[in-house]
């Protein structure tokens, strides 16, 4: 079994920042991709972005060149830097793992960008 655990959202205005963290816990030896996929109201979960163990990055289009997506190995933690928020960014955000082939989620974070 593998937890995870996010923080990090909440209230913000277009064009402002906000970082997300996920630690994860539990069986964790062998996780190798970390990431996040968010779901707006109405609409389905849809990738984020990914982050490899080694450091590799793969981001949906949406937010390519505003989000950022690091983790921290040591501490099993992956991060969501999110830049030039738009109103569009509104949605739970859910941390991501897969461990022998099952996939984990966390509980979710709120993001909510206001125009």
């Amino acid at each position: 079994q593998v937890q995870l655990v996010e923080s990090g959202g909440g209230l913000v205005q277009a064009g402002g920042s906000l970082r997300l963290s996920c630690a994860a816990s539990g069986s964790i030896f062998s996780i190798n991709v970390m990431g996040w996929y968010r779901q707006a109201p109405g609409k389905q979960r849809e990738l984020v972005g990914t982050c490899t163990t080694a450091g590799g990055t793969n981001y949906a289009d949406s937010v390519k060149g505003r989000f950022t997506i690091s983790r921290d190995n040591a501490k099993n933690t992956v991060y969501l830097q999110m830049n030039s928020l738009k109103p569009e960014d509104t949605a739970v955000y859910y941390c991501m793992t897969m461990v022998l082939g099952l996939i984990y989620w966390g509980q979710g974070t709120q993001v909510t960008v206001s125009s």
